[in-house]
C-alpha cells in the first residue's frame, strides 16, 4: 500500500499521532543540541518555524555555526540531496542558479521552461546564505516563492513543494528595496560567537567535528523524527486554526479562545503596542498574525498547546535590524519581569 501523504491526512488521523509526532520533534530538538556549543535558542526557533512553515533568518558574523546549524538540521531529518537546495548569494548570481537554466531544446520549439530538478523550485528545505545579496532579478522570485510556493514557467504558475526556509546574512541592509523581504522573516536571530564564555568547550565540540568531517560521519543524523513530522503537525495545527466550535452557552469558540487565556493574549498586546511606541519596531499587520501562528506552534511543541506567557519570548526576535535585535533580546524578558 502506497504511503499516505501528511498533506492527506484527516483531523482525526493527526489527531491519534499528534502526541507522538511532538515528541518526536522534541527529541530532535534536544538532541540536536548536543553537537553545538550554546546553540539551543536557535535550534529551537528553528523547529518552531519549520512546524509553522514560516521563513527563520539567522544573522551573525562567519564562522558562528549559521551553515552548520542547518545542514545538521537537514541530515537530522534524514533528507536526501533531491530534497534540500542549498546556494550563497551575491548580486551577481543570476536566476538560473536558483531556478535552473533555460531548457534549450525547449527553446528551439518555441517553449520559454527552465531545467528545474536539483534547484530551488523542486527543493522542500532551503537554505539561502547572505539572501540580502541577491539582485533585484532573484528577489521577485524569492517573494513570489515564500509568499505563494510558486514559480512562473512560460507565465503560468507552477507550485513549488518548499516547506522549511532558513536563510543567513551577515548584516541586515537599511535599503528599502529589501523591505518586503525582510519582513518576510518574521523571527530573525543572532548566532554570537561563543569562545568568550565557552572557550574550552568550543575547542572539544569543533575538534569533534572536524573529526566527524574527516571520517564522513554524521552521528546527529539519528532518526528521531523526519520532515513529514514537521509537516504533519503543522496539518494538525492548520485544522485546530481553522476549527470553530460552540460551547455550552452558544458562544462560539475559535483557536484564541481555546489556546490564548485572555491575561496571557492582553499581555501580548501589551508587549506589542509597547515595542512599537517605545522601541520603533516595525512590526506590520501580516507579522502580527504570523506572530500568532508562530506562538501557537511553540506553545504546542513547548507544552501541548496552551499560549503561556514564556511563549511571548518570541517577541524577542521582530528585531529588523542588528540594533534592534540586539535591544529586544534585553528589553522583552524585562517586559515579561524575567
Amino acid at each position: 500500500m502506497p504511503k499516505t501523504s501528511p498533506d492527506e491526512l484527516s483531523l482525526a488521523e493527526l489527531q491519534a499521532e499528534a502526541e507522538d509526532v511532538r515528541k518526536r520533534i522534541n527529541k530532535l530538538r534536544t538532541s540536536l543540541g548536543r553537537f553545538f556549543v550554546n546553540k539551543q535558542e536557535i535550534i529551537d526557533l528553528m523547529c518552531v518555524a519549520a512546524v509553522a512553515q514560516e521563513p527563520l533568518l539567522l544573522v551573525g558574523l562567519p564562522g558562528t555555526a549559521k551553515s552548520d546549524l542547518v545542514l545538521k538540521f537537514k541530515d537530522a531529518l534524514g533528507l536526501g540531496e533531491g530534497d534540500y537546495f542549498e546556494y550563497m548569494l551575491t548580486r551577481f548570481t543570476e536566476p538560473s542558479e536558483i531556478i535552473g537554466a533555460i531548457d534549450i531544446r525547449e527553446l528551439r520549439e518555441g517553449k520559454y521552461l527552465r531545467r528545474k530538478e536539483g534547484k530551488l523550485p523542486t527543493a522542500r528545505l532551503v537554505f539561502l546564505d547572505e539572501i540580502f545579496k541577491s539582485n533585484s532579478a532573484i528577489l521577485n522570485i524569492l517573494l513570489t516563492i515564500i509568499n505563494e510556493k510558486k514559480f512562473y514557467q512560460e507565465g503560468k504558475p507552477e507550485p513549488v513543494p518548499l516547506r522549511v526556509m532558513f536563510a543567513a546574512t551577515n548584516e541586515i541592509p537599511e535599503q528599502g528595496e529589501l523591505a518586503a523581504l525582510k519582513d518576510r522573516f518574521v523571527l530573525k536571530v543572532m548566532s554570537r560567537p561563543v569562545q568568550d564564555d565557552h572557550f574550552t568547550e568550543l575547542i572539544d565540540a569543533g575538534l569533534r567535528g572536524e573529526a566527524y568531517k574527516g571520517l564522513n560521519q554524521k552521528p546527529w543524523a539519528e532518526g528521531h523524527a523526519s520532515l513529514d513530522d514537521l509537516l504533519k503537525a503543522n496539518r494538525y495545527l492548520t485544522f485546530l486554526f481553522a476549527a470553530r466550535k460552540t460551547d455550552t452557552t452558544g458562544d462560539e469558540q475559535n483557536d484564541r479562545t481555546r489556546f490564548f487565556p485572555d491575561d496571557v493574549f492582553r499581555e501580548y498586546q501589551r508587549l506589542v503596542k509597547t515595542l512599537i511606541r517605545e522601541d520603533k519596531i516595525f512590526i506590520s499587520d501580516r507579522k502580527l498574525v504570523k506572530l500568532y501562528k508562530l506562538l501557537r506552534v511553540r506553545a504546542w511543541l513547548f507544552s501541548g498547546g496552551t499560549v503561556s506567557r514564556d511563549d511571548l519570548r518570541l517577541l524577542a526576535y521582530l528585531g529588523e535590524s542588528i540594533a534592534e535585535i540586539d535591544r529586544l533580546r534585553e528589553k522583552v524578558p524585562q517586559l515579561l519581569g524575567d
